[in-house]
């Protein structure tokens, strides 16, 4: 009997769903079956069913919206915002597809022609987060239909209720359902599938932890193409501005959007000592002012949940490690509904911890760090093994220039926040926060590979040097009967 499956909504504790564990080698099966008629589609066909996916996507927009925010916890505005960003993905992948992986073809008289197309993998196992549910996995399955594989998806364990929801508006947009298939489980299931010996490719998003796991796991079979989104530790860098409340907002917004559960968050604010006393007086009175509530509340809050009771008991635990270890409070984070997890926004500054560790606190907790320059602040920002995101908020162009030249991570802004990057663009980061396969815009480059040609329409081909003599025996040697 199949192991069963409930998810509960965050804000209140209701039950919202309830499934059963899914069949990875049954999946596999119709993956494994469904791979050569969808490849043989043309693309534009492809392209249009994915147009259909969006129509699909624009007729549910609210009770997907109303689902996301229920089953994470993030306000209904942003929830909308999700669906949004998951509807806009089918033109951007259109293009990148187009433009990234195109097909081109070079005529070179008697040599015939040169010929550039791209062929897909097969079948793509996609691993989906909690923190954005729809957005992230589509991701990563949009692109991988359109260059022609097929998908066994597994949504994350928080939130299989959007996963199902998601797989199910391909479908009705007449995607055939072994095409792309939700399979639910935990972590079990996740490394069943990604050990299983059929798939093509693994499209990862989620913690460094188990992104590093997946890698260990399949760095002995290269055949397989890996693309993992992971997490940062990631900095915003202030310098001197006379819109200190503008930075303020800017750092907020980094730091407190999706309760800061995004991998491009900020986790740490540093701070030049000449600049500190304007900036964080600002940062914390405008922090004590943000609305923590439920996802429909009337005003809408600028905060939701964190995902479930053991990510807030982590953060605050994380919280008082900091305290014990030297940090000091500049806003205490705290609990306001009781058994539920419901986290207000924290400040501490961190500057006298030695060793301050290098992990993602994956929650509304941000570190203050203050030193002496800009170029103790950059050392500083660099002094992480991941490398997502970071912003510099205040300086000149000059300082601009400097920063983006010596901070390393693969999203580097001025005056913008951390998050919100642009699908438009790559999305991906260095160290333990990618393997240098960025995703968005770039997501074409990992879903199909290039197949090189060189073509003519009949065989024509000489050897113009080192023949004998069609007519004549072997030439002897001078010295033959000596």
């Amino acid at each position: 009997m199949a192991e069963k499956m409930i998810s509960t909504e965050p804000a209140t504790g209701d039950q919202i769903w309830r499934g059963k564990v899914g069949s990875v080698d049954d999946a596999m099966e119709r993956a494994l079956a469904a791979k050569r008629g969808w490849a043989s589609e043309s693309v534009s066909k492809r392209m249009e069913f994915m147009r259909r996916f969006a129509n699909q996507v624009l007729k549910h927009s609210e009770p997907f919206a109303e689902l996301i925010a229920r089953e994470t916890g993030k306000p209904l505005w942003e929830a909308r915002t999700e669906v949004e960003a998951v509807k806009n993905k089918v033109e951007i992948s259109i293009k990148a597809y187009a433009e990234r992986t195109g097909q081109k073809k070079l005529d070179s008289a008697l040599q015939g022609s040169a010929a550039l197309r791209h062929k897909p993998h097969g079948v793509m196992a996609v691993l989906g987060p909690y923190n954005f549910p729809a957005h992230l996995p589509n991701g990563h399955i949009v692109p991988a239909l359109i260059a022609g594989n097929v998908v066994v998806f597994k949504p994350s364990e928080k939130t299989p209720a959007v996963g199902e929801f998601l797989t199910k508006l391909f479908h009705e947009a007449e995607v055939p359902e072994d095409v792309i298939q939700c399979v639910h489980g935990g972590a079990a299931t996740g490394k069943a599938l990604v050990g299983h010996p059929d798939i093509d490719g693994l499209l990862f998003t989620g913690s460094a932890q188990a992104g590093i796991a997946i890698n260990k796991k399949l760095a002995s079979n290269p055949a397989k193409i890996v693309a993992l989104e992971m997490g940062g530790n990631n900095p915003i860098v202030m310098l001197p501005t006379p819109k200190i409340e503008d930075a303020a907002v800017t750092i907020i917004q980094s730091a407190f959007t999706t309760a800061g559960q995004r991998c491009t968050a900020a986790r740490r604010l540093i701070v030049p000592d000449e600049i500190y006393d304007d900036i964080i007086p600002a940062v914390k009175s405008l922090s004590g002012r943000l609305l923590v509530d439920e996802p429909f509340a009337d005003p809408q809050p600028f905060m939701g949940t964190v995902i479930d009771n053991d990510a807030a008991d982590i953060l605050l635990q994380s919280r008082e490690a900091l305290l014990d270890h030297g940090a000091e409070d500049i806003l205490e984070m705290t609990r306001p509904k009781e058994g539920l997890p419901f986290l207000t926004p924290g400040i501490v500054e961190t500057t006298a911890i030695d060793e301050r560790p290098d992990v993602e606190l994956f929650g509304p907790l941000l570190q203050v760090i203050r030193v002496k320059d800009f170029d103790e602040a950059i050392v500083e920002a660099n002094n992480t093994r991941y490398g997502l995101s970071a912003s510099l908020i205040g300086g000149e162009p000059k300082d601009f220039e400097k920063f983006w030249s010596e901070a390393r991570a693969g999203i580097v802004n001025w005056n913008r926040p951390t998050n919100g990057a642009s699908s438009a663009a790559p999305f991906g980061g260095i160290g333990l926060s990618g393997n240098h396969r960025p995703a968005a815009y770039y997501a074409a480059d990992y879903c199909a590979y290039p197949v090189a040609s060189t073509e003519v329409d009949q065989p024509r081909a000489s050897i113009g040097v080192g023949l004998k003599d069609a007519n004549k025996g072997p030439r002897k040697s001078k010295d033959a009967h000596k």
